[in-house]
This record gives C-alpha cells, sequence and structure tokens, in this order.
C-alpha cells in the first residue's frame, strides 16, 4: 500500500508538470496572495529567471487599466467571489514597456482538516498581437463604412427618383419597374450594412456614449409600431401593440434604446412568413420590461448561445435564405449593455420566439 504522504507528492508532481505544460502563464497565490506555484510560461511572460515562490504577487506583477492607470491587484483580487476574467489589461514591465493581457482570476477553496483557505488561481496571456490586429480591423471597418456613406446614399435617392419619376408613366415593361425594385432593395440592405458596420467600430473602440434622458415609453412603442406596420402589412402579418395604462417616462438613452428594440422587430418580421408580431411594455419595479413577440421560424437551441455572438448565422435554411451580416443582435447586445439592458430569448423551431429586453431606469425612478 503506497504510503498518504508518497501519495500526495506524486499528485503534487503530476500537477505541477500538468501545469508547466500549458502555454499560457499560470499563477496561484494563497489567502495573503504570495506565489505558491507558477509554471515555466509565467518567468517567460513576466521575463524574470528568479524563483517566485514566496514573493508577494503586487511586487512581481504590474497590471494598468486601458487609461495607463495602475490596478490595485490587492484589493481586485480580495473583491472576486466567482471569477474575473479581461481582455482590457495591460502587463507593465519594469522598464516601462506593456503587453495587452489576456487575464482570468478564479478563487480556490482549500480545506486542511478542519480548516478553509482562500487562494487564488490566475491565468494569463499576452494578447499584444491579437490585439493589434483587431485595432487594424476597426480602422478599417471604419473608414470603409465612412467612404461608402456618400455614394450609396446618392444611389439610393437617384433610384428612389427614378421610380418615383417613372411610376407616372403608361405602357413602362415590367422589367424596368422590377429592376429598379430589386436595385433599390439591394442598395438599402447595403446602406443597412454600413450603418450596422458604422456602429460596430464605434463599439468596438468604446466610443458610444450614454446620453440620458427621460423617454416616453407610449409614445417610443406607437412610433415603433407606426414604423413597421407598413412593413407586416407587406407580408400579411398582424401587428399589434400593448402598454400599461400607467406608463410614462423612462430615464435612459432613447436612441440606443430604440435600436434595439428596432433589431429586433426587424428578425420578426423577417423570419415570420405569417401570423403576427407583438410588442409589449410593462413597468416593473424600477425598469420597464419590453416584448416582442412572433410567428416565424423560431431559434434552435444549439443556436440560441449564439445568436448575439459577432457575424454568427444560423445554417437554418430558413435563416440562410434571408439576407444578413450577422450583426444586428450583437449590436443590439452591445447597446443593452451601455443602458444597462437584458436581454432574454424564448423560442422553439416552428413556434416563434419571444425577445425580452428590461431596461432599468437610471434615476431608479420611472413615472
Amino acid at each position: 500500500m503506497v504510503d498518504k504522504s508518497l501519495r500526495a507528492s506524486l499528485d503534487h508532481e503530476q500537477l505541477l508538470s500538468l501545469v508547466n505544460s500549458m502555454a499560457d502563464a499560470v499563477v496561484a497565490v494563497d489567502n495573503d496572495q504570495r506565489i505558491t506555484m507558477y509554471n515555466g510560461a509565467t518567468l517567460n511572460l513576466l521575463d524574470i529567471n528568479s524563483d517566485l515562490r514566496g514573493e508577494k504577487l503586487s511586487h512581481v506583477l504590474t497590471l494598468n487599466d486601458q487609461e495607463d492607470k495602475e490596478i490595485d491587484l490587492r484589493k481586485l483580487i480580495t473583491s472576486i467571489t466567482t471569477s474575473f476574467v479581461s481582455r482590457n489589461i495591460k502587463l507593465v514591465y519594469p522598464n516601462g514597456e506593456t503587453c495587452n493581457l489576456y487575464i482570468s482570476i478564479s478563487p480556490v477553496h482549500l480545506s486542511k482538516g478542519v480548516e478553509v483557505t482562500k487562494a487564488h488561481v490566475l491565468l494569463m496571456r499576452d494578447i499584444t498581437k491579437e490585439k493589434s490586429l483587431e485595432q487594424e480591423r476597426d480602422e478599417f471597418i471604419s473608414v470603409v463604412s465612412h467612404e461608402l456613406r456618400t455614394p450609396v446614399t446618392i444611389a439610393e435617392g437617384n433610384i428612389s427618383n427614378a421610380m418615383e419619376l417613372l411610376s407616372d408613366v403608361k405602357q413602362i415593361p415590367d422589367i424596368i419597374t422590377k429592376s429598379l425594385k430589386d436595385a433599390h432593395q439591394q442598395v438599402v440592405f447595403l446602406s443597412n450594412m454600413i450603418n450596422d458596420l458604422a456602429t460596430l467600430s464605434r463599439a468596438e473602440r468604446g466610443s458610444l456614449s450614454v446620453d440620458i434622458e427621460r423617454t416616453n415609453i407610449r409614445e417610443l412603442v406607437s412610433e415603433l409600431f407606426d414604423s413597421y406596420k407598413k412593413a407586416a402589412d407587406e407580408k400579411g402579418l398582424h401587428i399589434s401593440e400593448h402598454c400599461d395604462t400607467n406608463l410614462k417616462l423612462l430615464s435612459t438613452n432613447r436612441l440606443y434604446l430604440k435600436e434595439i428594440l428596432q433589431n429586433i422587430l426587424d428578425n420578426a418580421i423577417k423570419y415570420t412568413d405569417n401570423g403576427k408580431i407583438t410588442i409589449q411594455a410593462k413597468k416593473k419595479g424600477n425598469s420597464v420590461i419590453f416584448a416582442i413577440s412572433d410567428t416565424g421560424h423560431g431559434i434552435a437551441k444549439t443556436d440560441k448561445a449564439k445568436i448575439f455572438t459577432k457575424f454568427y448565422r444560423s445554417e437554418d435554411y430558413q435563416t440562410r435564405s434571408q439576407n444578413g451580416t450577422g450583426l444586428g443582435l450583437y449590436i443590439t447586445s452591445k447597446l443593452a449593455s451601455l443602458i444597462r439592458a437584458t436581454i432574454d430569448v424564448e423560442s422553439e423551431i416552428g413556434q416563434g420566439s419571444t425577445f425580452t429586453v428590461t431596461v432599468p431606469d437610471f434615476d431608479s425612478h420611472i413615472d
């Protein structure tokens, strides 16, 4: 029978071998935030050759936020109860150089007999190259969306004028009318895509500001209903609205809230072939809950967790048959986070979907 102490020693050696085989830096600290274990990748990342065991973590690891303000590492770790993950932190070297860091910090509860101690494990990775590529991509998207806006606007205006002028002319061949209509639809689609790319670029750079104003919810819902009634009628869909009678004002960003609801309504109409669309708003505590329901294609369980991912489009043939960039719901989730809103989705294939958006009042008071 293997001695318990020998077994523990073997287990510890196996754990060290496993950790040292990892490409990411791994550091374990005790309750006093002294380093108890680390791997070779940690020495490479920190550019240190000395033994780190027993060292205070804050003595060997200096972190800054995106604004180059030093992060109080001890305070950060102490405040963590579940886990902390970020891609927006910089590692600062003694010579002042920095690298962009992916960092994950997780608490670990260790039991030693009747005593339970709290430790933390840090996982870190240099993502400087990834960040550089992301910045180049964002700059490219920003420039392209800006440069395309003017020619697309001119093209859309000219096609609209041609359609308007030809509407009074008799005996116009159907092929001309259809060609102009198809061209107009595609230009409008391109214009919407450019708007999505521009919003995406601002969201990725964190340059979207949140201006709070008192928003009349009943007026907003009525405005959305009026805007989408024509599109619903053209597809033979019944669209309805309902607001609580005591619902009036909400302190939030009206522009972002409207765009969130518009993106959801766009999808509701796009992916519903028959039936109805319902827009509801009700007060709950210091929040307003919006629910947009449809009787459309529905969303598969495997797709639910991915629909808010950038550029994601379902493989379902009914979804693929519709034009789309896969940006609408991603942007929606970004805007929702800015106004502290949450989005829940209930859906079944062939049974339709309900998107529920819970929007808190920034002043914690709703009239």
